[in-house]
């Protein structure tokens, strides 16, 4: 073996071993993030009913402004990413979303509920997959796609530890100190990991990516084409169906004759679920294309739909819905940056995808609300209903975005 050989041998081993440095380090930073400032929002929402006696509609309009705050400042989140910021906005992020969670525990009037979650929608801009994906879409080139499988699957477990651990500290203490140790972990663990896997990317990239455009409205051009709205309204029917599940997750069940038990086990099931969707989605997706996988995925959260209308007569089919919702949206939350760089490329991709987060914010911002106004104009029948009818909407606006784009290429 001559010395250029083992030189390549050494490039390819500290690439492997760097390359599992950053997806080790933003994977565990992700499940602790999601876990305490997303997830937990619905793990805690039943007792905070309770306790502090918010009424449903003004408990989910505060997590639905702060998703509402995260969608409108990812654009700028996105575009600051793309000057080589990422680093600082992550770490930052998540700082901010710690120190907020402690005090979100002190809290006693609306008022101060809301503020705090005013400033977790800000935290969130910049700490949850929109930032974390630009960082390694950038940093990765073509072995983006594949840290982006690793870092979900580990991330996939967030609401299974968001869901039994809020619960449990619930029972044995309050939910104040479950929200201290929340936030603790948040600064003493998540932090350190991002600020640690930041600095391995930065080691990692080699390749000098393409240039943001100078200005804002240049790298938005494509917003001029078709093809960029069908995408925008996909990922925004796709992010409220499968939010005015979730952040209703736990009444559901127990209106449905689940025990509380049973309902935290059912929504803590849906991270492993999304985990076994995507390591599916690993074994075939050489062989399928991105437009088949959201097919699948799209059928797959729709019966999810029709299982959970149907469990309060069919328990077992419980079972179904479970792993239908975290299998269908599990690929489908990992599919949507490969969905971008396919369909309107890599370069401005920060920004790019930071206004379409604007709509995957506000569907997930807008559904737990709307399924609370639906609760009280009728049931959860009702909700249920119409959150399983959105995948097919999703589904065709996303077969006209691939449409329009294959018109344009053909064009060309």
């Amino acid at each position: 073996m001559d010395s250029s050989d083992t030189t390549d041998e050494q490039k390819k081993t500290y690439d492997q071993k760097t390359f599992f440095k950053i997806v080790g380090s933003f994977a565990v930073a992700e499940t602790l993030v999601w876990a305490a400032y997303y997830y937990s929002f619905a793990a805690f929402f039943p007792t905070w009913e309770t306790e502090l006696e918010f009424s449903k509609p003004v408990l989910t309009g505060a997590f639905t402004m702060a998703l509402i705050v995260a969608a409108f400042a990812a654009p700028l989140v996105g575009r600051m990413i793309d000057f080589g910021h990422g680093k600082s906005l992550f770490a930052g992020g998540a700082l901010v979303a710690g120190v907020l969670l402690l005090l979100l525990s002190q809290v006693t009037e609306v008022w101060q509920f809301y503020l705090i979650w005013f400033g977790i929608g800000l935290a969130m801009s910049s700490s949850l997959y929109e930032a974390c994906f630009a960082i390694i879409t950038y940093t990765m080139g073509v072995e983006a796609r594949k840290a982006i499988t690793y870092v979900t699957l580990i991330a996939g477990f967030a609401s299974t530890i968001s869901f039994p651990s809020a619960h449990i500290l619930i029972k044995f203490f309050d939910w104040r100190i479950a929200l201290i140790v929340f936030g603790v972990i948040i600064i003493s663990v998540a932090v350190p990991l991002i600020i640690y896997g930041s600095k391995q990317a930065a080691h990692y990239a080699r390749a000098k990516p393409q240039s943001p455009s100078p200005t804002a409205r240049k790298a938005m051009m494509v917003a001029k084409t078709w093809t960029f709205w069908f995408i925008a309204v996909t990922f925004t029917l796709a992010a409220c169906a499968h939010g005015m599940i979730t952040t209703h997750m736990l009444p559901i069940l127990i209106g449905r004759g689940f025990t509380a038990e049973m309902a935290v086990l059912g929504a803590s099931m849906i991270g492993p679920m999304q985990v076994a969707g995507r390591v599916i989605m690993t074994l075939f997706e050489r062989h399928v294309s991105v437009l088949a996988i959201c097919l699948v995925s799209f059928v797959s959260i729709f019966i999810a739909g029709l299982a959970l209308y149907y469990s309060n007569t069919i328990p077992l089919a419980i079972a179904v819905f479970v792993i239908g919702q975290g299998a269908g949206y599990g690929v489908f939350s990992i599919i949507r940056p490969t969905i971008i760089a396919q369909l309107l490329g890599r370069q401005n991709f920060g920004i790019i995808a930071g206004f379409l987060a604007i709509g995957f914010m506000l569907g997930s911002a807008v559904s737990p609300t709307i399924a609370s106004l639906l609760w009280e104009a009728s049931d959860y029948d009702l909700v249920i209903l119409v959150a399983a009818s959105l995948p097919i909407v999703s589904l065709m606006t996303l077969t006209c975005a691939w449409r329009y784009k294959t018109k344009s290429s053909d064009k060309k």
